[in-house]
């Protein structure tokens, strides 16, 4: 049978006294039972714990289990529970079980027992909310007595089960006026000793001239994209005089631009040159990455605020000691120092939706987050496309608190409480990140909480609507487990 509703449960210490006549330390105890709708019929699995149960030879107790509520009732197939002599006798008079649709038990007093019922009726609305109860008769006269001596079992709950699906509120973020990008990297050329020149193939060269060509092809091939400024950077390393040093790196860089300006027409782009004569800083940081003898002492002198020359200050660090590390640095690490870093800014034009649309899955980066939303508006609320523009705006925007808290909602949406707080984390206060907060604790169960915030946002205009709802939720949520 197909199963289109299922309440389970296990019902442990449930227990029955009988009438007065059997009262004592007798029980029937249910251990577990299980009530669902499968197709047309009512199913109800239950098994029975005897044990406490003592029944004389020549008595029977019949167990009748009846769904109801209020007036409406559906008998369930009887229990019927014998001693010997009764048992000797409804063996004797050749009941069958099935046909006769009865559960008949020979109890042996004074043993651990069990057994399992099983039985079906046909399912009506009205059991959806109702009880199961169980109608007692120890004379084993009939069932003249229904309605008298009831013990109430278990309640059934089958209804169609609640689905939480609370309301969020959704930031839309600003439009970019000019959508700015920059692609950047480090060129380690080769010059030989104090030359400014470019030689294109002189040793490494080739390589690091190449990765800033590919750079600037990049947009300058990319049909929305337009370069706007150029922009390098030249460092030169401690080693030698500071004086010398500057001239190097400022000289080194301008030959860096005068390249590839001699490759390319930048129009009316922007061509900025900046120079750092010693890169301290990149010192400092390689350092605290390789291991060297003297490291700490080596890494004093480069953070000692003196002396102020610098030339000064690179004696010292040949003096520790011995000069031996000094030595390794200056093989090793110095000439990661020598670079020039290289900034390619380039504005994008803005996209339809549509446009938009096939770019946010082949080339997200050209897109503004506004653009992103726009794609989402697209979409059902709620879908796993909708949820998946939030996700891959995210990924793009990872710092932004606007589509940090638009992935918070949609991770919400999909049951993700754990990765939504990730995401709010980054998401300033705001009535919309405080609405999120309340639905996750909905969805975890605290619907206390919950609603107390919900209450509160009923005075915040841009989430009004969705607390309000929300609250409906809660309420909804407490039927179904009451």
């Amino acid at each position: 049978m197909k199963r289109i509703l299922t309440t389970t449960g296990l019902f442990l210490g449930a227990c029955f006294l009988l009438s007065a006549q059997e009262t004592g330390n007798n029980r029937l105890v249910i251990e577990r039972k299980m009530v669902e709708r499968a197709d047309s019929w009512l199913v109800v699995d239950m098994t029975v714990d005897l044990s406490s149960l003592k029944v004389a030879s020549d008595r029977s107790i019949q167990y009748l289990p009846t769904v109801r509520r209020g007036d409406s009732l559906a008998v369930l197939p009887p229990l019927i529970v014998n001693g010997r002599a009764r048992h000797i006798l409804y063996e004797r008079m050749d009941r069958d079980r099935m046909e006769n649709n009865e559960f008949e038990v020979y109890r042996k007093n004074g043993t651990e027992q069990r057994m399992d019922y099983h039985a079906r009726v046909e399912f009506r609305d009205w059991m959806k909310k109702s009880e199961l109860v169980m109608t007692i008769d120890t004379c084993g006269c009939g069932w003249d007595a229904i309605g008298n001596g009831e013990a109430s079992l278990f309640p059934i709950n089958i209804g169609e089960p609640f689905v939480l699906a609370p309301l969020m509120a959704y930031i839309t973020p600003e439009a970019e006026a000019v959508k700015v990008r920059a692609k950047e990297g480090s060129a380690y050329l080769d010059f030989p000793v104090n030359k400014t020149e470019i030689y294109p193939e002189y040793r490494n060269n080739p390589l690091e001239l190449k990765k800033i060509r590919e750079t600037i092809e990049s947009v300058r091939n990319d049909k929305y994209a337009t370069i706007t400024e150029v922009s390098i950077k030249g460092y030169a390393s401690p080693e030698g005089s500071y004086a010398n040093n500057a001239y190097l790196a400022e000289h080194r860089a301008k030959a860096l631009l005068g390249y590839v300006q001699g490759l390319y027409d930048f129009g009316s782009a922007k061509m900025l040159i900046d120079f750092e004569p010693e890169d301290w800083a990149g010192l400092e940081k390689r350092l605290q990455t390789i291991d060297v003898e003297a490291k700490d002492e080596l890494l004093a002198v480069v953070r000692a605020d003196e002396p102020k020359d610098l030339d000064k200050k690179e004696w010292k660090l040949k003096q520790v000691a011995g000069g031996a590390p000094y030595k390794y640095i200056l093989q090793t690490v110095y000439p990661a120092l020598r670079h020039s870093d290289y900034v390619v800014q380039y504005k994008i034009r803005n996209f339809t939706a549509d446009e938009a649309k096939e770019l946010l899955y082949s080339d997200p980066k050209q897109l503004s987050l506004n653009e992103m939303f726009q794609v989402a508006q697209t979409y059902e609320p709620g879908s796993d496309a909708f949820c998946e523009v939030f996700e891959i705006a995210v990924r793009m925007f990872p710092d932004d608190p606007v589509s940090n808290l638009n992935a918070a909602n949609t991770a919400l949406q999909l049951g993700r409480i754990d990765q939504a707080r990730r995401y709010l984390a980054k998401a300033p206060d705001s009535p919309q990140k405080r609405l999120a907060e309340a639905v996750a604790l909905l969805l975890e169960g605290d619907l206390d909480d919950a609603e107390t915030i919900f209450r509160a946002l009923e005075n915040e205009p841009s989430v009004k609507e969705q607390a309000i709802y929300n609250q409906q939720q809660v309420k909804q949520k407490r039927e179904e487990l009451n």
